[in-house]
């Protein structure tokens, strides 16, 4: 499995806003995997990169949890976690959102936020950083590299 500085996680519904993350932290030359990149088929849910994702959540989040196209995504995010040096979480979240911040925590990796609360957490102490906006993310990851 490849070697990544970030895992970017987020929730299919805040796709737009995840895609500016991504590219920011490719453009200032870290590695990132983030699961928007993927495509997705099985017996009755397909996603493809052009897919409206609130089609693609309402199927997925009808389906089994022991279907294989369910496993099939939690194995390669989770491998893709583990692969990673840190996780960067782009707020608003799901919940499985929040799940990858904890494993990650777990695993003493580094863990970041971007974008605004929407409430205190207790448990958002977990993230080292929470940046407000991409330039800010920008400015870090500038200096950093």
């Amino acid at each position: 499995m490849q070697k990544y500085d970030f895992y970017i996680a987020g929730r299919w519904r805040n796709k737009d806003n995840i895609k500016p993350v991504l590219d920011a932290v490719r453009a200032c030359g870290s590695s990132a995997y983030c699961f928007i990149e993927n495509e997705y088929a099985g017996e009755k849910v397909e996603f493809k990169q052009d897919g409206d994702p609130e089609v693609f959540m309402q199927q997925s989040e009808a389906m089994a949890q022991d279907d294989p196209l369910i496993r099939k995504i939690f194995e390669a995010d989770i491998a893709a976690e583990r692969a990673a040096a840190a996780i960067l979480v782009v707020l608003p979240v799901g919940i499985a959102g929040h799940i990858e911040a904890g494993v990650a925590y777990g695993m003493g990796k580094k863990c970041y936020a971007i974008g605004q609360p929407e409430k205190t957490e207790t448990l958002y102490c977990i993230f080292d950083k929470i940046f407000p906006d991409i330039p800010a993310l920008e400015a870090w990851l500038r200096e950093r590299n």
